[in-house]
């Protein structure tokens, strides 16, 4: 690990240009994590990164702090190769989408995960997939360095955990939560935070309490299908985690799976679980992430992929 940072100082030491990038369609731990290590970098080495994403942009993270720092990698110039790439919280190559050319010219690229991924894409990998959230990583990666944080860097890291562990419903190790602990001790206040999240249009709202009320249930009540058509997906910011958290409050609900019609014949797909790790059935589809929520993009239609996860889920279920 010393080793792994060493390089990363001297990276960072000798690069003009640095460019840092999360998964496509970003939540907010890969957007928070992003702008996080982009601001250690400025504080601390006085560069300025650029901070990129592909994919639509969720309104919910509209007003955490340095959104504006995120630009669309669509309207910046990448026609020169950057010296130095970040890409965090990608989990498999594919979920870079567009930017991966960018990723793929870099001098050198350095990635920052918690995502289970045998083929990583970086030079530098430093990884931890015990790690509640990236923003975790970046976290222990500022500490172990003896950087600078202020207090923007203290709530985006704050966001960054707090949201990828479901408020900390999800917190595997303590690790996590001695990481917030150190943060609110700093000053970050999590009431404020959690308010600044409360951002949704009203359109996306009842949109996928519409999605909820049309939801299935099948293997004798166990497994919740939600199915997102073009026409909705199109009003929700391509993320809908209420949905999964309202089916998740279900009694006997043990999965959770949500298709989303993005294109005629490309269908996303979620997957959630209380019971036995799903990552397995996200592997076939070609996705991944972690063992009890995972998810793939699939090149097909919305009632092929249907029936394949289906088919899946026949396997796994005991």
């Amino acid at each position: 690990m010393k080793h792994d940072l060493k390089q990363l100082v001297d990276k960072i030491q000798n690069a003009n240009t640095i460019v840092i990038a999360g998964h496509k369609n970003p939540d907010a731990d890969s957007v928070c994590s992003v702008l996080a290590l982009a601001q250690l970098i400025e504080l601390n080495f006085g560069k300025v990164p650029v901070c990129i994403y592909d994919g639509n942009f969720p309104d919910v993270l509209d007003n955490v702090p340095m959104r504006k720092k995120m630009r669309y990698y669509g309207h910046v110039d990448t026609s020169v190769p950057f010296d130095l790439a970040f890409v965090l919280d990608y989990g498999t190559a594919v979920n870079i989408g567009g930017i991966t050319p960018v990723i793929d010219a870099a001098g050198f690229v350095i990635e920052i995960d918690h995502h289970i991924n045998d083929m990583p894409v970086a030079d530098l990998c430093i990884n931890d997939v015990c790690a509640g959230a990236t923003g975790e990583i970046v976290f222990n990666i500022a500490t172990e360095l003896g950087w600078v944080r202020d207090s923007t860097v203290n709530d985006l890291i704050a966001l960054s955990v707090m949201t990828d562990t479901g408020f900390f419903k999800f917190a595997r190790r303590g690790a996590s939560l001695r990481v917030v602990a150190d943060l609110v001790d700093a000053g970050v206040n999590l009431e404020s935070l959690s308010d600044l999240l409360n951002n949704k249009p009203r359109k996306s709202v009842l949109t996928e309490a519409a999605i909820v009320s049309r939801a299935e249930f099948l293997f004798h009540g166990r497994v919740a299908v939600a199915t997102v058509m073009r026409d909705d997906y199109k009003k929700l910011d391509g993320r809908s985690d209420t949905v999964l958290n309202l089916l998740g409050h279900i009694r006997g609900v043990e999965y959770i799976i949500m298709l989303k019609q993005q294109k005629e014949a490309q269908t996303s797909v979620s997957l959630r679980s209380r019971a036995r790790p799903v990552d397995g059935i996200a592997a076939a589809l070609g996705g991944g992430g972690h063992a009890y929520a995972a998810g793939a993009v699939v090149p097909d239609t919305l009632e092929n992929v249907r029936a394949r996860v289906l088919d899946l889920f026949r396997g796994e279920i005991k």
